[in-house]
């Protein structure tokens, strides 16, 4: 293998650029021996070595300054301190000046949330006598949580399905605007953590099961968001991929336990390519890794982020994620959220009171005897600022205008809700994206795109067809599954300013498209008898059903966050074999979180259409009937597998710990390493129902002529010594982020229709290099007339040919044969070329 570091020499002829790349590295040892941290080495199950995050040092909470060692930076040596490097010089050096400004106390303030009775969900303090008014944190990665006059939008999952990059920048540029017009400077998204389990609770509010994809989706949401001047918080770092046992609810947080080079390889991936961006913030989970909290998780925090990454910008904590004073500071966490202890303290709302904050009172004293670093409260205050001057936060962002805690225009006779209307013209987005995001599963018979001329009964049954009776937002943190299924539920969500529901649109397009055709309804899910009659009398019937998942601090039909199983909801099975075995032309659209299982009906002779929805955001029945109608030709892709059986997974939920004891941490082992998902499945030669990166469209496409070039010709010198960690390149070498070659293809639209294809490359490493078979590196959504052909070209970079050596603890490019596969999803690749390092 040929390491990319030490003294290294790459010959790269892509992009119409030759580069010769070099890089030195300090030697660095495998063990780190300062007190209480040390990385261990061991043999996986392949014989290779691996190296496993440890950390030993104690966690025990404390609420008093006086207890701290007497030395706390004997123990915890500070964090690399904020340099200033790539574009962020500027940034750096104005927030030094600002903080040069300040009194200690005034640091300790800045650094410390303000509770949750501000107009905010996080509220740095201020500094009156300079007139700085602090930074307002708001949910969430799906819209503007818990205030009016916003919009709705796809949820991350959504987003990530269409596997458009460029409709994913625009979803990240109009949240921005948004945050921004309600005067929030810290927008608490994009959420990338991977689709471990596939009944997770969150997995709907982040980006799929596959690495890559979540890399490219919260880059685009990243640059999006960040363009208008609003921060974006990469989050939950890291494998925070399971609501049960995640801390903070009254349990103990999980240990997620990980070896280094899946960690790097996979879950770290789209935080690397989101500090490469540059991300002004990232938020430390509330779980464990290796058995250290995240948030005081030197390993994780300074070692990785910091010193590896070269992370710039801010760790801000999850929100009441810190569980000990000094290992929080120390170890890398930034800013403290919200600033007290837990949620349910009775003094709660005065987190700078010594017996309600890790920091506030307790920081201030640590700093002025000597037991906390002053330096290290500067770093900390530098790092925030630095992204808010980044992003010219001073001459963009407004003052607040709205409460998150009541909507409410005045309180005490003060105006907290201006009702300030941010929503634009984003519902045109929404609505594209929508679209963009239905996934065709399934299409016999070219039972869709509806002909109406064909139709003189449509039928249309299902709770989720319809609206919720009491309001989209009757439900707080849509804490319950009634009417069409939108969003999940928790702190991703946002408020509707409306929703349209399938019924309804459904019942518009008809009106003003056909005279003839009439809609029969029930939007019960077990009225058997009006579901059997009405369907006995339809042409076509559409079954609307859905899946739902959040949070673990709210409990909607038993499901505590995660969900309880990976069948639909609300007898969602019997209602569709109930209108199948009654309709001959029965298509079912679902609305679901992630995975659920279908074999119940998926084959049943009656069932002529599937299409997989997700949660589309205010839009949902506009969105699905531009499909339903042709409007819009179905082009997204799995960004997950959708299995057989539950069991056919490599992972799940942990519902019960070996071991129900609060001084117990429940322990979570990443045993499948780099097998997630369809790797799982390929390896283990699983069919699934429906494989990563399926989907169909009306039309067909045919592929052809695939030739790859630039090559990355051989290293010929390079240092077999350890290399170190530090560095001064954000997201790691630059050298890694250059063309290493491109893949060229043509995609001929053989079919009838005009459409979108989202055609995907894979990558097979060499033998040697003890990677899945082969794992996605590059994809593109074409637009192609039908009779018409395209040309496409991807491009991978010298880290999506790499590997990470634990070792060298180094990205390394290994040596002997790869194999470019190009196709419409994870199991079609019908071309594929070999080349050699």
């Amino acid at each position: 293998m040929k390491p990319l570091v030490g003294v290294i020499f790459l010959v790269l002829t892509i992009c119409g650029v030759r580069a010769d790349i070099g890089h030195a590295r300090a030697n660095r040892p495998l063990e780190r021996r300062h007190q209480g941290h040390h990385w261990n080495k061991r043999a996986d199950t392949n014989g290779t070595t691996t190296a496993a995050i440890s950390t030993s040092y104690s966690t025990t909470a404390t609420s008093s300054a006086t207890s701290a060692p007497a030395t706390t930076s004997d123990i915890y040596p500070p964090p690399k301190y904020v340099n200033g490097d790539g574009d962020w010089a500027q940034a750096v050096a104005q927030a030094r000046s600002f903080v040069a400004s300040l009194t200690t106390a005034e640091k300790v303030n800045l650094t410390t949330g303000q509770d949750t009775g501000s107009r905010c969900i996080g509220n740095t303090g201020t500094v009156p006598r300079i007139g700085f008014n602090g930074l307002c944190f708001e949910d969430g990665p799906l819209g503007v949580r818990s205030t009016d006059n916003n919009s709705a939008f796809p949820a991350g999952v959504n987003a990530a399905t269409t596997w458009d990059r460029d409709l994913i920048l625009q979803r990240g540029v109009a949240m921005g605007e948004e945050f921004r017009g309600k005067g929030v400077n810290v927008a608490l998204g994009p959420m990338m953590n991977l689709a471990r389990n596939a009944a997770a609770g969150r997995n709907w509010e982040g980006c799929g099961a596959d690495p890559f994809m979540c890399g490219v989706v919260s880059v685009s949401t990243i640059n999006g968001i960040q363009s208008t001047g609003v921060i974006a918080v990469a989050k939950h770092y890291a494998l925070n991929d399971q609501e049960h046992y995640r801390g903070q609810d009254g349990d103990e947080a999980y240990s997620s336990n990980e070896d280094d080079r899946s960690f790097h390889e996979l879950q770290l991936w789209p935080f690397a390519e989101s500090v490469k961006a540059g991300v002004a913030s990232v938020m430390c989970a509330y779980n464990k890794l290796n058995q250290t909290s995240a948030c005081e998780n030197r390993a994780i925090l300074n070692d990785i982020l910091k010193e590896e990454l070269d992370f710039q910008g801010f760790v801000v904590s999850d929100w009441a994620g810190i569980i000990s004073p000094y290992g929080s500071v120390m170890n890398g966490t930034d800013v403290n959220m919200p600033g007290f202890v837990k949620y349910g303290n009775a003094v709660q709302t005065n987190p700078v009171l010594a017996n309600n904050s890790y920091w506030g009172a307790n920081l201030l004293a640590a700093v002025q005897n000597g037991t906390i670093p002053e330096a290290r409260l500067d770093d900390m205050v530098v790092r925030m600022m630095a992204a808010y001057y980044k992003l010219d936060q001073q001459d963009r962002i407004p003052p607040v205008n709205f409460d998150y805690a009541t909507s409410s225009t005045t309180v005490n006779g003060v105006v907290v809700n201006e009702h300030v209307n941010v929503q634009s013209d984003h519902y045109k987005l929404i609505r594209e994206i929508g679209a963009a995001s239905a996934v065709l599963l399934k299409n016999e018979n070219r039972s869709l795109p509806l002909d109406l001329s064909k139709i003189s009964i449509l039928g249309v049954f299902g709770n989720d067809a319809g609206p919720n009776p009491n309001g989209p937002n009757s439900c707080s943190s849509r804490n319950c599954d009634s009417g069409t299924l939108a969003m999940g539920w928790g702190s991703g969500t946002a408020n509707f300013p409306y929703l349209i529901d399938p019924l309804a649109a459904i019942t518009n397009y008809v009106g003003n498209n056909s005279l003839s055709t009439q809609i029969s309804s029930v939007l019960s899910d077990t009225d058997y008898a009006s579901i059997n009659a009405t369907a006995a009398t339809a042409d076509t019937c559409l079954v609307f059903v859905n899946a739902d998942s959040g949070e673990k601090y709210i409990t909607v039909e038993g499901n505590v966050g995660d969900r309880n199983d990976l069948y639909l909801w609300h007898n969602g099975d019997t209602l569709i074999e109930s209108v199948a075995a009654n309709c001959a032309n029965t298509i079912v659209v679902m609305h679901i979180v992630g995975p659920v299982l279908v074999e119940a009906w998926a084959d049943h002779p009656n069932v002529t259409a599937i299409i997989n929805a997700g949660i589309p955001g205010q839009e949902t029945g506009n969105a699905i009937v531009d499909v339903l109608t042709g409007a819009v030709n179905p082009s997204g892709k799995l960004v997950y597998t959708m299995a057989k059986q539950r069991s056919d997974y490599a992972s799940d939920i942990l519902y019960v710990a070996e071991v129900e004891s609060a001084a117990y941490t429940p322990q979570i082992n990443y045993t499948e390493k780099l097998l997630l998902d369809y790797r799982w499945f390929d390896a283990n030669n699983i069919t699934p129902r429906y494989e990563f990166g399926f989907g169909l469209s009306y039309t067909t496409f045919a592929y052809s002529s695939l030739s790859v070039s630039g090559i990355l010709h051989a290293v010929t010198e390079y240092s077999t010594s350890l290399a170190s960690r530090k560095g001064n390149s954000i997201g790691g070498p630059s050298g890694l982020y250059d063309c290493a070659l491109t893949a060229t293809y043509s995609i001929h639209n053989s079919g009838a229709y005009d459409g979108h294809e989202v055609s995907q490359l894979y990558l097979s490493f060499p033998e040697s290099a003890g990677e899945p078979i082969h794992v996605l590196r590059g994809f593109e959504r074409t637009w192609i007339e039908k009779g018409k052909n395209a040309q496409v070209q991807v491009s991978l970079r010298v880290k999506d040919i790499a590997i990470w050596d634990v070792i060298t603890q180094s990205w390394v490019v290994p040596t002997g044969k790869f194999t470019v596969w190009v196709g419409a999803s994870s199991r079609n690749l019908p071309l594929s070329k070999t080349f050699i390092i």
